[in-house]
């Protein structure tokens, strides 16, 4: 069912302590001024995820989440980390194909294929991020390489698996730069994901679909973007490392 989520990406900031405390922060401003039925996600560095899981138990309007995972069950891979095991600590989630993994890491659709799936069977939930890069908007391919993401990396998805998906539309040349699309540009990516998420399943599929805004979303822009009828929440990098900013953009929604 689609739900109001708004979903912190800490990336590789904040020592243990330091996030121990911002997300004991985050729970108590959450359980005492968020009114509405919004949750949210924090996805943090693996070294953190079985602490913040555990304070995250009994407080049912925030879970955990991991920033990515390996694309194989287990085996001889030094230095990774599976699915299976970021769900033996008590995460709920996986960001997968987030710009930086795709630029700096060179994940692929067919690679982040992979990655759904091992995720899913392991019975967590992907955070699935598509988006254009300057260039690509610019010379007006954003369109397309939006419905090549979905296509290749989670279209082929059973109708039960995508029920499981939350997709996070990203504009690469939003990220960090200060720069954030207009509430009416994200929207138009919104509803054109929608709309090819009906195409390929169907419209009840879409409409059920939770899809979240990832692109320097703030504090000050949150209720206008979140205001549009396919925006259904954020996916917040450095203002997620803020408790009191995290808070009032999940607070956005009341």
């Amino acid at each position: 069912m689609r739900q109001k989520i708004v979903a912190g990406n800490w990336k590789m900031n904040l020592e243990y302590n330091e996030g121990l405390s911002i997300f004991s922060e985050v729970i108590n401003m959450v359980n005492d001024e968020v009114t509405g039925k919004q949750s949210a996600i924090v996805c943090c560095p693996y070294t953190y995820l079985h602490s913040l899981a555990q304070l995250a138990k009994n407080h049912p309007k925030v879970s955990v989440g991991a920033q990515n995972c390996h694309q194989e069950e287990a085996g001889a891979f030094t230095g990774e980390i599976s699915a299976r095991m970021i769900r033996s600590v008590g995460a709920e989630y996986v960001i997968l194909g987030h710009s930086e993994r795709r630029q700096y890491f060179g994940e692929t659709n067919e690679l982040l294929a992979k990655k759904a799936d091992v995720v899913l069977n392991n019975s967590l939930k992907p955070i699935f991020c598509v988006g254009e890069t300057l260039e690509e908007r610019e010379s007006g391919q954003h369109f397309e390489v939006i419905k090549t993401q979905l296509k290749e990396g989670i279209f082929h998805l059973s109708t039960e698996q995508f029920g499981q998906v939350i997709i996070a539309y990203e504009p690469v040349w939003a990220i960090g730069t200060g720069k954030t699309a207009t509430a009416q540009q994200a929207q138009e990516i919104h509803a054109f994901i929608r709309n090819e998420i009906a195409a390929n399943y169907n419209q009840e599929v879409a409409d059920d679909t939770t899809i979240l805004y990832g692109g320097s979303c703030n504090t000050k822009n949150a209720h206008e973007l979140f205001s549009q009828a396919d925006i259904d929440g954020g996916l917040i990098g450095g203002a997620s490392l803020k408790s009191r900013d995290f808070v009032d953009i999940i607070k956005a929604f009341n």
